[in-house]
């Protein structure tokens, strides 16, 4: 009999609560799938890359986990909070028929155990799957390749799920029950009653308005300037100013709905009764509204943050060479001779690079070109780098049309006295560059003048860190011989293999496998015995750790951040509605259908959840702005305006997906009027 009980009740709150059921099974997934996190292919690749950046990331990791189970509490209070509210009666029923309150609460108890250990069901294989899913994805999509990956499944990260799930849902339970045990049966039994409008005072209201706008406005200023990033009291001045600017805002916002409700004669019968519900439900709750707006922002902001990075660092550098060496070439061809690696490879080819070999270098024309500019953080970085620029990098122009060719790109053609300007793809600045190369600015080698061509280059001379050449001069080979020492010039060799092979393979396997038998010979040893080398695996990694670390994580916190948000603010809405059930109830009497009744409930969602969503995402735009103006390299800097771009689609589908959830709520909420209808029926 008890056990059919639960079982009825647990299967009845699923159906009425749904949308909370499902937010925690999506709870459940995102836990595993951070936890999973150094199952997934791509880590276990980075392991063997970034090691100590890794590690770092996974110390990282418990921190985020614990946050999470933080934030979750509080839906789960919520959610349990309404669900305790809406079975109020029939609680108190259950004692008036002489059941012991200590069996009420194990009851209680007995329900949350059924549906958490459902809802772990059902989540853990979800998660599993979808764990998988990203890691064939990602493998796929960094060029480790299917054949690179195998099933995997975590347990302690199933452990780990499954003890913070509880705790949790237990916790919340404990601390909800406690406060149930104190309440009298009369008092249980009692129909819900709506909560007392407050008195405001119009004026008070409008300047909270007014300053919490203003606020806002110069929290959004210092963001996007960069000056939060200068020193960390910056930093917590901001925060002061974006929280009291929400908080005032949603204090001050409902003094716009008495403006409206002013206007009487346009406003009548049910449209009356919707706005006086939206008006009371912003008086009444202003500070939840501030606090889920701030959760949907800070969602939002991640989410915006984490999806351009991670297509920027995907997609900013075109992969050109597999491998470079440091040594002649007929050192490489008999080192790929020896290992029989002939099959594997596609060419060799010369990267030909020196030094002025003097001191007598002018690039005073160039900088003045620079100077020209309008202003920039960029300009004041570039000119700041061509003021030390005193003894060049030369380059090759046959190396370098060579690796223009491999690319299927146009060479270089470089008439007398004429050289092209060169910049690393990590510290490039082309917007400036290129239109100070428009004015053919000249550079003095010695006592000769050369005249740049209006076109700057930048791509990868060699695979990865063995030279970095922030800004360097590609010049004839009859100059580059002229200019520097024959004892100082250094001649990489670069290898790309063979594109059959890769296909085959994938990238990230076709070079392992290549890394392997390279590191089986003593001619290959380090950069003390034998040949140096690196491969294309050393840049990769590097990319990749930023790519999980940037986005895994914040996207990770997007998702948890956008469920609680939503949670609180559907949940929060219903409990509204469950406690002003009478007025509805009411309006039956005075002749008003079921149609219209969910259409005056539907409005106060629009307005309810729009308020909300509408200064999260206006925030987040500036919020974002902030974080790409401090939390970027300076490579990325270039990019901010095309990260921009991608924000903003970013956060138009998140508004999208918005509103889907609260098209949920609206047919949560047609069921709920449709229970009072019925329960109208039966009082008839």
């Amino acid at each position: 009999m008890f056990y059919d009980l639960v079982n009825r009740n647990s299967k009845r709150n699923r159906k009425e609560n749904g949308l909370f059921f499902i937010s925690l099974i999506i709870s459940i997934i995102a836990f595993y799938i951070i936890l999973s996190l150094e199952k997934q292919d791509v880590i276990i690749f980075l392991k063997t890359m970034e090691s100590q950046a890794v590690r770092k990331l996974f110390l990282l990791i418990p921190t985020l986990y614990g946050l999470s189970l933080f934030i979750l509490f509080f839906l789960v209070y919520f959610a349990g909070k309404y669900q305790l509210e809406r079975r109020s009666r029939e609680l108190g029923m259950y004692l008036m028929l002489g059941m012991k309150r200590s069996k009420l609460l194990l009851m209680l108890f007995a329900e949350e155990l059924w549906n958490s250990l459902l809802s772990l069901i059902i989540g853990i294989p979800f998660a599993v799957f979808i764990s998988e899913v990203i890691s064939l994805v990602t493998a796929k999509i960094v060029g480790l390749g299917i054949i690179g990956h195998s099933f995997s499944f975590s347990f302690s990260a199933v452990i780990g799920t499954i003890f913070g799930y509880f705790i949790i849902r237990f916790i919340a339970l404990i601390i909800l029950s406690g406060k149930f045990s104190k309440k009298e049966v009369v008092e249980l039994l009692s129909e819900s009653q709506s909560e007392k409008k407050r008195k405001i005072n119009k004026v008070i209201v409008s300047i909270k308005l007014i300053v919490g706008v203003i606020l806002l406005s110069v929290a959004f200023i210092i963001g996007i300037k960069g000056i939060v990033w200068r020193e960390l009291k910056f930093m917590a001045l901001i925060v002061i100013l974006g929280l009291l600017g929400v908080f005032l805002l949603f204090q001050g916002i409902g003094v716009l709905f008495e403006g409206i409700l002013k206007k009487k004669n346009n406003i009548s019968g049910l449209k009356m009764f919707t706005f006086r519900q939206i008006q009371e439900s912003v008086f009444l709750k202003p500070n939840t509204l501030a606090v889920s707006s701030l959760l949907v922002l800070i969602a939002i902001s991640c989410f915006a943050y984490g999806v351009p990075v991670g297509y920027l660092f995907n997609s900013k550098e075109a992969h050109i060479m597999d491998y470079t060496f440091e040594a002649n070439k007929e050192e490489v061809e008999a080192i790929i001779k020896e290992l029989d690696l002939e099959a594997y490879i596609d060419g060799i080819y010369e990267m030909k690079i020196g030094m002025f070999y003097n001191d007598k270098f002018s690039a005073e024309g160039l900088i003045k070109a620079v100077e020209k500019q309008d202003d920039s953080q960029g300009k004041e970085i570039l000119l700041n780098n061509l003021q030390y620029l005193d003894r060049p990098y030369l380059i090759s122009l046959s190396s370098y049309n060579k690796l223009l060719e491999i690319q299927g790109k146009d060479p270089i053609k470089l008439n007398d006295n004429e050289a092209a300007l060169y910049e690393d793809p990590d510290f490039n600045f082309s917007s400036i560059i290129e239109l100070a190369l428009k004015e053919r600015p000249i550079i003095t080698l010695e006592d000769e003048e050369y005249k740049l061509k209006d076109i700057c280059y930048s791509d990868n001379i060699i695979t990865d860190s063995m030279i970095t050449i922030s800004t360097g001069l590609i010049v004839s080979d009859d100059v580059f011989k002229k200019y520097t020492d024959e004892n100082n010039v250094s001649t990489y060799i670069n290898m790309t293999l063979d594109k059959d092979f890769v296909k085959k393979k994938g990238l990230m396997q076709a070079i392992s496998e290549v890394n392997e038998k390279l590191n089986t010979t003593e001619a290959v040893y380090d950069e003390y015995n034998g040949v140096r080398y690196e491969s294309y695996l050393q840049n990769i990694g590097r990319e990749l750790f930023y790519t999980v670390a940037a986005s895994y994580t914040t996207i990770y916190l997007a998702v948890i951040f956008l469920i609680i948000a939503n949670t609180v603010m559907g949940v929060q809405f219903l409990m509204h509605q469950q406690k002003t059930k009478k007025r509805y109830q009411s309006l039956t009497y005075l002749g008003a259908n079921y149609e219209m009744l969910c259409k005056s409930a539907r409005n106060q969602i629009t307005w309810y959840f729009s308020l909300s969503i509408a200064v999260a995402a206006v925030s987040s735009i500036f919020a974002v702005r902030t974080l790409f103006a401090g939390m970027v390299t300076t490579a990325m800097k270039e990019y901010v305006g095309k990260l921009m771009v991608i924000s903003a689609s970013v956060i138009v589908l998140i508004c999208m997906i918005e509103l889907i959830y609260m098209n949920i709520v609206k047919k949560s909420s047609d069921k709920n009027i449709l229970k009072l209808m019925d329960m109208k029926r039966e009082d008839n």
